[in-house]
């Protein structure tokens, strides 16, 4: 027998190392899994009868000496066209083609693309290299998200990566149906604020200029009502400062996205859409979908869940909602469940809360959180829709009153005016 060196996680997450002897990396693997044992890396031990460092086992988070460099430059495939080189991908080895045959004939039917067809090219080639294919995942960052890496590495440990493939495609289908409807429902709304912003802007800049200079003729040394110096003054900043206007709107998009870029900043940002109506009933229902479906579809592919949780705290996509789920997977590191910090953030429903529940003490967890991803999907579809009644009817309500304050404005003048001239 062989001697192995190791590095794996133990159930409360913590890295272990050591020695194994065994026939293969295969038969270390299965024997640290007995042991309790998640494998990250596996590497046959030099020395007599130990050869040459072995490849990391499949699963593995480790990389073999001369194995796949990472890959910053050149290609990159988008999120739409990953979907279908996943499913496409499941589909040639669900009909028996070897990795590396199936990877070659993606690689010649993406001549249109040259970005795809390069990257898929290089996992081709690193995979004949003698890497894993979760290690030539990882090489392209800008491709394949940690989520993506890591259920295909557990697809590796299993052996069944189609399946875990077939899952990932359904995976990405799924969220980009619900990110699809609400960029859609959005439209309408950011229409109507683009042209009222163009109205609006028209007004001040050529007409309110126009009825200033004819107060200032017609009406000299009268004081003009204080909505009209109001709109006069503003119209006067906009066609006269116009570049302090841009820079400082530039300057607080700036400002915010520096701030969303620093944890205290993007934690008070996301708790200010949690609370505030009515996003927050919208942006919950997604939250909570997406927790579920990703902690359920790499649970079900047979990541550990400590792993599981920590790829899903990374890819929560709000700050609340991660130190959240940071919460349940120190709870789960010590032993305890998910339910009592679920139920203690106070961001998920009491629904979601029950099932988790129902579904740890039954063992069928990954399930369960499946299944609420699927009713939250369809809450997430109702949200859009009562966002977009609500947000329609008070984008016009918005653009009356602002239209309306600039003609009132102007025509209060013209009373004095009239009147001036009929006394006359």
């Amino acid at each position: 027998m062989a001697k192995f060196h190791y590095i794996a996680l133990d159930g409360r997450g913590k890295e272990q190392k050591g020695r194994v002897e065994a026939e293969n990396e295969q038969d270390a693997s299965s024997k640290l899994k007995q042991m309790g044992l998640f494998p990250t890396s596996i590497s046959q031990a030099r020395g007599p009868g130990g050869g040459k460092p072995g490849r990391a086992a499949p699963g593995a988070g480790g990389r073999k000496a001369g194995g796949a460099k990472r890959s910053f430059g050149g290609g990159s495939i988008r999120k739409k066209k990953l979907t279908t080189f996943t499913r496409q991908l499941a589909t040639l080895l669900d009909a028996g083609l070897p990795l590396v045959r199936a990877l070659r004939t993606l690689e010649r039917q993406s001549r249109g693309d040259p970005g795809v067809r390069k990257v898929v090219g290089n996992l081709a080639s690193t995979v004949e290299a003698g890497s894993t294919f979760s290690e030539a995942l990882s090489a392209h960052p800008r491709s394949f998200s940690k989520l993506y890496v890591s259920m295909v590495r557990a697809g590796e440990a299993s052996g069944a990566l189609e399946t875990v493939l077939n899952r990932l495609a359904e995976f990405m289908e799924k969220a980009q149906r619900v990110a699809g409807k609400v960029k859609a429902a959005l439209v309408y709304p950011l229409v109507v604020l683009v042209v009222a912003g163009g109205i609006t802007t028209g007004l001040m800049v050529f007409i309110v200029p126009k009825f200033a200079k004819i107060f200032a003729d017609m009406l000299p040394g009268e004081d003009l009502p204080g909505l009209t110096l109001f709109v006069i003054r503003a119209s006067n900043l906009i066609k006269d400062r116009s570049l302090l206007v841009i820079g400082c709107v530039v300057g607080g998009i700036i400002v915010l996205k520096m701030l969303r870029r620093t944890g205290t900043g993007a934690f008070v940002m996301d708790y200010i859409m949690v609370k505030l109506p009515p996003f927050n009933d919208l942006v919950i229902k997604s939250t909570v979908s997406r927790f579920c479906r990703t902690l359920g579809t790499l649970m079900q592919s047979g990541v550990a869940v400590l792993q599981a949780l920590q790829i899903v705290r990374d890819t929560a996509g709000n700050e609340v909602v991660s130190r959240a789920i940071q919460t349940v997977h120190d709870a789960v590191k010590e032993g305890e469940g998910m339910t009592k910090p679920l139920e203690a953030a106070n961001i998920f429903p009491g629904m979601v809360v029950s099932m988790v529940e129902v579904g740890e003490e039954t063992g069928a967890l990954p399930e369960m959180l499946n299944r609420v991803a699927d009713t939250y999907d369809e809450e997430v579809d109702r949200a859009v829709e009562a966002l977009t009644s609500l947000i329609e009817p008070a984008m016009i309500v918005v653009m009356a009153v602002i239209i309306g304050t600039i003609v009132i404005a102007l025509f209060l003048p013209l009373i004095k005016l009239m009147d001036k001239l009929g006394g006359a």
